[in-house]
């Protein structure tokens, strides 16, 4: 392994070990640098070859699991090609991805509203990247209105976001009723986004 190679493999191992301690106790605020070092099985020195403090490995890990989440969801619209419904496909792939990287997604709920404007700047700017997306798709997928289509992936992420943090500790039969009652709300939002700018565009036809 060249040295290229190795440090590449060093800062993902400072990575995995800092995203190893978060929990429901322990956010990016309580973890200490040395903390992470031991985890990854470094000196606390060689911490600094990857990372100029505690703080920009933060922000890495926001952006990190805010990345993991749109890839995944990149994924489902793949399937969701091959003839799947496309919230049931999303939803179902998004509870997945919770069950599975809870410390991962834990990280974005916590930021989120957390005391570090740099740490709520960043997980803003993944959510946005996620509507981003959401919208494009929307748009290619409806042909409705990029403002409408906006509109419906902004309020279709904060319910998932939001279902998202009943879904951490939620037991397996919980997860199943909870991904439901998220599918019906998507339907409800898709559904009146479609007929509210079908309405929009015939008042506008006729000039009311």
């Amino acid at each position: 392994m060249n040295r290229k190679e190795q440090k590449l493999k060093t800062r993902r191992s400072i990575i995995d070990a800092a995203f190893s301690i978060l929990d429901e106790q322990r956010g990016l605020s309580s973890i200490s640098l040395r903390e992470v070092a031991r985890k990854a099985g470094i000196a606390p020195t060689s911490f600094y070859r990857h990372f100029t403090d505690i703080d920009e490995l933060g922000l890495t890990l926001v952006d990190e699991a805010g990345l993991a989440l749109r890839q995944l969801m990149r994924q489902a619209r793949i399937r969701i090609e091959s003839g799947g419904s496309v919230i049931h496909t999303s939803v179902s792939t998004f509870m997945e991805y919770v069950s599975a990287n809870s410390n991962v997604f834990r990280l974005l709920l916590r930021e989120h509203t957390g005391t570090s404007q740099a740490f709520r700047a960043a997980v803003q700017r993944e959510i946005s990247h996620f509507v981003d997306e959401l919208t494009d798709y929307t748009v290619e997928t409806t042909k409705m209105s990029r403002e409408m289509s906006g509109l419906q992936a902004e309020a279709m992420v904060r319910i998932v976001f939001s279902a998202g943090a009943d879904a951490i500790d939620a037991s397996p039969e919980q997860m199943q009723m909870l991904a439901q009652r998220v599918e019906k709300q998507l339907r409800f939002i898709a559904i009146g986004a479609l007929r509210f700018s079908r309405s929009d565009n015939t008042s506008e036809e006729e000039g009311v």
